[in-house]
């Protein structure tokens, strides 16, 4: 879905994310290279064209949202990135996030184990 995205396309999505709905200007401020507001416009344009940016009048002008909840967006990303790089197995995704426990806290280790035992409860109802 998203890792579809050229990656200037991509970066306002993200921004959106972030930050919420925004304006042409406040999504240029938010870049890391500067862009004229009219390219910011024509790649909002397409974005919207693709269905991944909605845009509303207001009285600040137009303002540009993400037409997909993050949580489903990352859901989908994740969905492509354990099919691409885990032959789909998300037993192999996650022992591989699990090889990285020297980098997660005990909150983050913990929150897995209720992940899991929640997963599990869901299952036996």
């Amino acid at each position: 879905m998203l890792s579809s995205l050229p990656p200037r396309e991509r970066e306002i999505v993200d921004i959106l994310y972030e930050r919420g709905a925004s304006t042409v200007t406040e999504i240029g401020e938010a870049l890391p290279a500067e862009l004229s507001g009219s390219a910011i416009r024509a790649m909002l344009k397409r974005l919207e064209a693709k269905g991944f940016v909605v845009r509303e009048a207001s009285d600040r002008g137009f303002l540009y949202a993400p037409s997909v909840e993050e949580k489903t967006a990352s859901k989908s990303a994740l969905t492509q990135v354990v099919r691409v790089f885990f032959n789909g197995s998300a037993t192999s995704a996650a022992a591989a996030l699990l090889g990285m426990q020297d980098k997660m806290s005990a909150g983050d280790l913990d929150e897995l184990e209720k992940l899991i035992a929640e997963a599990r409860e869901g299952r036996t109802k």
